[in-house]
């Protein structure tokens, strides 16, 4: 059986350390309420959205300009049935050079259409992965998204 694990890439002019740079600062790009380190591996830090989502994310995986992993140790979805889809996912970016640009890969591994929150969650990675970090990336400014849930 495939899995079909949620993935969305952007390309971009800037470098492989710029874009390295934004991943690692969320709180710049997720919108919600970002607390904790995302400095180094093993760091952990908690996201909120209002009273729809938490989770807790540890650093597993770090190459400096090249990839960046998350795993989702704690969560709480709290309008699906049920609210722990999360733990134990793990989300991934990954950072290559196309050329004179820069690929981001985004893929959250476990985030399959066999889950409750699979539309609503991949659709809130799009527009943050796309529109927020993107421009975020392009800008130096990222964008505070209203999200499915909301």
């Amino acid at each position: 059986m495939k899995i079909n694990d949620f993935t969305t890439t952007i390309l971009v002019d800037q470098t492989p350390k710029e874009v390295f740079d934004a991943v690692n600062h969320p709180e710049n790009w997720w919108s919600g309420e970002i607390k904790g380190s995302t400095e180094k591996l093993n760091d952990e830090f908690t996201y909120r959205y209002k009273e729809f989502h938490f989770s807790k994310q540890r650093i597993v995986d770090m190459i400096p300009d090249q990839k960046v992993v998350w795993l989702v140790i704690e969560s709480q979805i709290n309008y699906t049935e049920d609210n722990s889809e999360w733990t134990g996912t793990t989300i991934s970016f990954e950072i290559s050079e196309e050329g004179k640009k820069t690929r981001l890969r985004f893929s959250h591994l476990g985030l399959v259409p066999e889950i409750e929150c699979f539309e609503s969650c991949s659709n809130s990675w799009s527009q943050l992965i796309q529109q927020s970090l993107f421009s975020l990336i392009t800008t130096g400014k990222g964008q505070q998204l209203l999200l499915a849930g909301s």
